[in-house]
């Protein structure tokens, strides 16, 4: 089987699909784009998108792509198959104007056989149609379009299946493990037809480890199975620290010739689950040092580039973590790739909802028709990736206070299990949807006196924030004592056992009360912290160390994401933050920011995980010191890694010094501040008061009265030159290869001027574009498309897209009084597959 890059040389129109239109001559205006390719993202932002915050107030509309697909004469005796691994959403694909497949959820790989459909030796038009003009489809940012690859299968009537071939690790000892290779093969012809299927194990160097050959017969028009065993001797072993993989090359000869072939990535790795040891992979006790994350990637939209993925990967390993949750839909195959490569483990979501809606045209208007089918399409991508260990049925769903959710429930898990019983299940309940915990809510604040109206309505906001009120107060009491007795009540465990019992895993939203709780009530109970505050880290990774039956935490989020606008942001002019009026468009949340700089919680993540040894800084923004700030608990402290603070000289500063050290020391300027204990009983974190000075702020930590680490600041100078870094200088000419370009504002120390704002443009020329533009701003109100952007907190990203011929990209960045930076990519040839 043949597979085709099938990205590139798409028309693209956007508007109405209007017969009468069409009938009358009149055309769309088109134009011309290679996939991956967000429409949504090129939009101009509206305050009045009935969408609102949801998308970050992009509105959305009505796309329409075609390609011509030449078929020569000889294609009539293969199986053509065009796949397409997200279109979001309804997609409608045409070939020749005769409907060919629908899919309504924007998340599900799918593919159809155009044997039907297709004109040989002649030209063929496929269509696809998406709409995302009927809005209030999601919470967040969806994107639109093709977001995500396509690509073309050419095959012998006989072939492997397109998910036909399934690896699993068997018998794995230290000494050998077995490879189940379990092949599902065609035969779309009138007469059955003899084979021979020959099969190696390959590993990382390129050695052939073990191979067979079993000979398979298959009768016309049928599927067939074949499986068979193949020990690997000496099995590296896939893991976080080494992600070794191996590759199964499958052919299937007929009269001596190669009819078909498939080369399959896996892992060998060993996955056993208990309440007593937790979670163990390849017999090591593992925590899930985890994050949640979104699906778009920032300046990108929602187009899904293979490096756009493994950068994120790479960052969020870097800072710390082990395991990504796909919050709330399947991950794209680009990211588990990376996963696969880089070492980090994934739980697959399926859902964000049910039956029961979240927004009024979201997926539950699809489910009972299409969930199957979903289902299906997530579990057949994930089936050979090792870095999938757990499937989530869903996010926070309303059903879990229906009568039926809990056997819809079982029924999904059944599902599952019927296509893979070899990864755990589980799913991503917030307990308070429960109607019983509006009893048990009850009861706690008649406890402990708590009048929920009447906090709310003597908060401070101002009198047009409606309904932020209540939200407000009852996200503050979500982060405290209240939600902690609430989560831990009787009412709310005995209504929520039948739910939890039929899953692998019990993930749990918000509720690490629920921890020591379950531990005493259920002793076979194995939990997960599926989504939890970021600044509560320090009680939250105390809370899985101490508890074996817990087995890690998932931070909300590890990168800042588009939509649900202002979620995470702080506010200084009385307003709640979530649900943030325009121009809000980023959650503004994350360990990361949009861009890729990490935020100082990131660092204190690290610390408390025991992977930094060295103190991290952060100042509270000296032009926010003593102001009132309204925040929701998803945000910790207004901090960033910085000491320039111009014309705010002689006013008070707040540092924040977070440290796994005994004590640590602040110098200013030499002169010692004061030493403040630190470490896990501090909650990692020294807080020193003093008056903000120009020069050098160094943090030394001491344990045991030695020195065991330092860090240091140092105020930049106005003297200022654009930083550019590109992460990659040769770049592959297929159309879709990405360089992420850094710009900082500098002086000639190298030190980040943070204070600093420069409109920055950057001019992209040669065999490239520039695909994105853009800063960390939640509230900035430009475009991504834009050539120009003035930076936030002295920083701007670019990302440069590679074209389809080899040659060079010259990438020019400029900015008043700053000397023009000039920076040369290379485009080199690749394979027409990459």
């Amino acid at each position: 089987m043949e597979k085709i890059n099938f990205n590139n040389d798409w028309t693209f129109s956007a508007g109405e699909r209007d017969l009468m239109a069409s009938l009358m001559g009149k055309s769309p205006v088109t134009r011309q784009v290679d996939l991956p390719h967000d429409a949504m993202v090129l939009e101009e932002r509206r305050p009045d998108t009935g969408n609102g915050g949801h998308t970050g107030y992009y509105p959305g509309g009505s796309y329409t792509y075609t390609k011509q697909l030449d078929v020569p004469e000889d294609w009539k005796d293969k199986d053509i198959y065009l796949e397409f691994e997200g279109v979001f959403a309804g997609a409608l694909v045409y070939v020749n104007d005769d409907l060919a497949i629908q899919r309504p959820y924007g998340y599900s790989e799918f593919h159809v056989l155009l044997n039907d459909y297709l004109v040989y030796d002649g030209s063929n038009e496929i269509k696809v149609l998406c709409n995302t003009q009927v809005e209030h489809q999601s919470r967040w940012y969806t994107g639109s379009g093709i977001y995500r690859h396509v690509n073309l299968y050419i095959a012998d009537p006989l072939h492997t299946s397109l998910h036909g071939v399934r690896i699993v690790s068997r018998d794995i000892e230290a000494e050998s493990a077995v490879a189940e290779i379990n092949l599902t093969v065609e035969n779309n012809t009138r007469s059955a037809r003899e084979t021979l299927v020959k099969t190696k194990i390959i590993d990382k160097t390129g050695a052939t480890v073990n191979e067979t050959a079993s000979p398979l017969t298959v009768r016309s028009n049928s599927t067939t199975e074949l499986r068979q065993r193949l020990a690997v001797d000496d099995p590296l072993l896939w893991s976080f620290d080494h992600p070794d993989l191996y590759t199964c090359r499958i052919e299937i000869f007929e009269n001596d010739e190669v009819i078909d072939a498939r080369d399959t990535i896996f892992g060998i790795r060993k996955l056993q689950l208990d309440a007593r040891h937790g979670l163990r992979i390849n017999g090591i006790e593992t925590k899930l040092r985890g994050t949640c994350i979104h699906h778009d990637n920032g300046v990108l939209g929602a187009a899904t580039f293979e490096r756009s993925e493994e950068r994120r990967v790479e960052q969020l390993k870097a800072a710390g973590f082990n395991c990504i949750r796909s919050s709330h839909n399947p991950a794209s195959r680009a990211m588990l790739d990376a996963c696969d490569r880089l070492g980090i483990l994934m739980i697959d979501e399926a859902f964000d909802v049910w039956m029961k809606s979240k927004t009024a045209n979201d997926y539950s208007n699809f489910f009972l028709d299409w969930w199957e089918r979903d289902i299906e399409s997530m579990v057949n991508k994930d089936l050979n990736h090792p870095c999938v260990i757990i499937y989530s049925l869903g996010n926070e769903l309303p059903e879990i206070s229906n009568r039926f959710g809990n056997d819809w429930n079982r029924k999904m898990a059944a599902k599952i299990r019927s296509i893979d019983d070899t990864r755990y299940l589980t799913n991503s309940l917030n307990l308070m949807f429960m109607k019983e915990s509006k009893i048990a809510t009850g009861q706690v604040l008649a406890e402990m006196g708590i009048d929920l109206k009447a906090k709310s309505a003597g908060s401070e906001e101002s009198a047009d924030s409606g309904g932020a009120n209540a939200l407000n107060s009852l996200m503050a009491l979500m982060s405290g004592p209240v939600s902690d007795k609430i989560m831990a009540h009787e009412i709310v465990d005995e209504n929520s056992n039948e739910f939890l019992d039929g899953l692998d895993i019990a993930g749990v939203n918000y509720a690490p009360a629920k921890y020591a709780a379950d531990g005493r009530r259920h002793p076979n109970r194995v939990i997960l912290g599926t989504e939890d505050y970021p600044g509560d880290i320090v009680r939250l990774w105390g809370e899985v160390k101490k508890h074996s039956h817990v087995i890690g935490d998932m931070t909300w989020t590890g990168y800042d994401y588009l939509g649900e606008a202002g979620s995470g942001t702080f506010s200084y002019d009385g307003r709640m933050t979530f649900g943030a009026p325009y121009p809000a468009r980023t959650a503004g949340m994350g360990d990361i920011d949009l861009i890729g700089n990490r935020h100082p919680l990131s660092y204190l993540r690290e610390i408390v995980y025991g992977l930094r040894k060295a103190p991290y800084i952060g100042v509270e923004r000296v032009n926010r010191y003593g102001q009132d700030v309204k925040k929701t608990p998803w945000k910790l402290h207004d901090d960033i890694a910085s000491w320039t603070w111009p014309g705010y000289e002689g006013k008070p500063a707040k540092v924040y010094v977070y440290s796994a050290s005994d004590e640590v020391e602040l110098l200013l300027n030499g002169q010692s501040l004061g030493r403040q204990p630190a470490g896990e009983t501090n909650g990692y974190t020294a807080v020193f008061e003093t008056a903000y000075q120009p020069g050098e702020l160094v943090a030394v930590g001491y344990t045991a009265g030695q020195e065991d680490g330092r860090m240091q600041l140092q105020t930049a100078s106005d003297d200022l030159y654009l930083d550019v870094q590109s992460d990659a200088t040769e770049l592959k000419a297929n159309g879709s290869d990405l360089s992420y370009v850094m710009i900082r504002l500098c002086d000639e120390g190298g030190n980040w001027n943070r204070a600093a704002k420069k409109m920055v443009r950057v001019s992209v020329e040669g065999a490239g574009v520039l695909q994105g533009l853009g800063n960390a701003d939640p509230y900035s109100e430009d475009n991504f498309f834009d050539d120009s952007w003035e930076t936030y907190d002295g920083a701007l990203l670019a990302v440069v897209r590679s074209g389809k011929t080899p040659g060079d990209i010259r990438l020019c960045v400029s900015a008043e009084g700053c000397e023009p930076v000039r920076v040369g990519l290379k485009v080199k040839a690749c394979h027409p597959r990459l």
